[in-house]
């Protein structure tokens, strides 16, 4: 197996950070942009060598959960494809999934967090003090921003009947699945699976992979009819239009409540929500974005950081063609250059610096594309 990612000599630069007119830093990586064929359109660094995909792989995990039996829609089933913040509302939704199969916090293996959202932190520390509870901050595995993924890997293994106790194992029912759902979207066999920050089994796939795999679920999940067959690697569809039905409601979920992959002005929940784009970050630089037609893109930022991941997703998807008149169904809104600079100011923070005289934060810089991709003009679609 594969034992590395691309190293700095393959990859191109990114995105750079400029302070006060002096560029700071340069992020590097590489990246890829399919057509709804799976063609490449645009390609940086090195996107055949193997990454590890992180969350962003989540929407094939719950794929997978749910074609064994476990019964999810709605924001149920966005949850089992998000990193949420562990608001209130996404905290609700998990301990229900858990409560309707049968299960308990005690039973979710993922690492017990304080809430990363502050409100609902806050609002756990002053019920505690009210009932003069000793701890006031209590960590819970239900807080990861993985749960909903567990209780949907935990939910699939109770509805076949498999051990709950070793439902992350490589060799579990349910995670042969997951390899499975992976392999027949990606069309590539993983080079290497190691274990994600969570605990769950992860995949090393190239960006060609992981763009091939998540445009498959968007398009197929988002039309009345699946694609067509090609996947721009030589091999027919086949094993992966099996699971249709289990992508069409993933996305209808995601698309309907998008606060739930993320959270409420949160970036992956802002593309989703403002682009009808659907966009999932990971952790070490990784994202995925994919239209409802099955334009794809993957990027991997090699320093593991995902300040310019947004950014340089999006600008990708729109130097692609992506959101020109035509690229997409009817059903899917109109995006415009403004619509995507509007969701890229949204989603990228600013380079600060002290304050000004009335004690706001300066803004003194900002994050810029690297010159391969500022070199890349629009494609022209034909």
């Amino acid at each position: 197996m594969t034992s590395s990612t691309f190293t700095p000599a393959q990859a191109a630069e990114l995105a750079v950070v400029i302070r006060s007119g002096f560029t700071e830093s340069r992020h590097i990586g590489s990246a890829v942009v399919l057509d709804p064929q799976g063609t490449p359109l645009i390609r940086l660094g090195a996107p055949e060598v193997p990454v590890f995909t992180r969350s962003s792989l989540k929407p094939l995990q719950a794929i997978a959960a749910m074609s064994l039996g476990a019964k999810l829609s709605g924001p149920a089933a966005a949850l089992a494809t998000a990193s949420h913040k562990s608001e209130a509302g996404h905290v609700e939704v998990v301990a229900a999934m858990l409560d309707a199969a049968g299960l308990s916090v005690a039973d979710l293996q993922c690492p017990s967090v304080h809430p990363a959202d502050g409100a609902f932190r806050r609002r756990l520390q002053e019920e505690a003090r009210a009932s003069r509870e000793a701890e006031t901050d209590p960590r819970s595995a239900l807080h990861f921003n993985c749960s909903g993924k567990h209780t949907a890997f935990l939910t699939a293994a109770r509805a076949i009947g498999a051990e709950t106790s070793t439902y992350l194992s490589a060799d579990h029912p349910v995670q042969i699945r997951v390899a499975e759902v992976v392999e027949a979207f990606a069309s590539e066999t993983p080079a290497a699976v190691g274990v994600d920050g969570c605990g769950a089994p992860v995949f090393a796939l190239s960006l060609n992979g992981l763009a091939r795999a998540i445009g498959r679920v968007v398009s197929a999940g988002s039309s009345a009819e699946v694609g067509p067959p090609g996947d721009g690697a030589g091999a027919p569809a086949g094993a992966w239009t099996d699971y249709t039905e289990q992508a069409r409601t993933l996305m209808d979920a995601v698309f309907a409540d998008p606060w739930a992959v993320e959270g409420h002005g949160r970036p992956n929940t802002t593309v989703i929500e403002r682009l009808g784009v659907f966009a999932k970050g990971g952790a070490e630089g990784v994202i995925v974005m994919a239209t409802k037609s099955g334009y794809s893109v993957a990027v991997k930022c090699l320093d593991g950081s995902s300040r310019a991941t947004g950014l340089v997703a999006l600008t990708l998807l729109q130097r692609a063609g992506a959101f020109d008149e035509g690229a997409n169904p009817a059903s899917a809104p109109e995006v415009t250059d403004d619509d995507v600079a509007a969701v890229i100011a949204a989603i990228t923070d600013p380079v600060t610096g002290g304050t000004d005289s009335e004690g706001r934060t300066s803004v003194v810089g900002r994050l810029a594309l690297g010159e391969d991709i500022a070199s890349i003009g629009k494609r022209e679609r034909h």
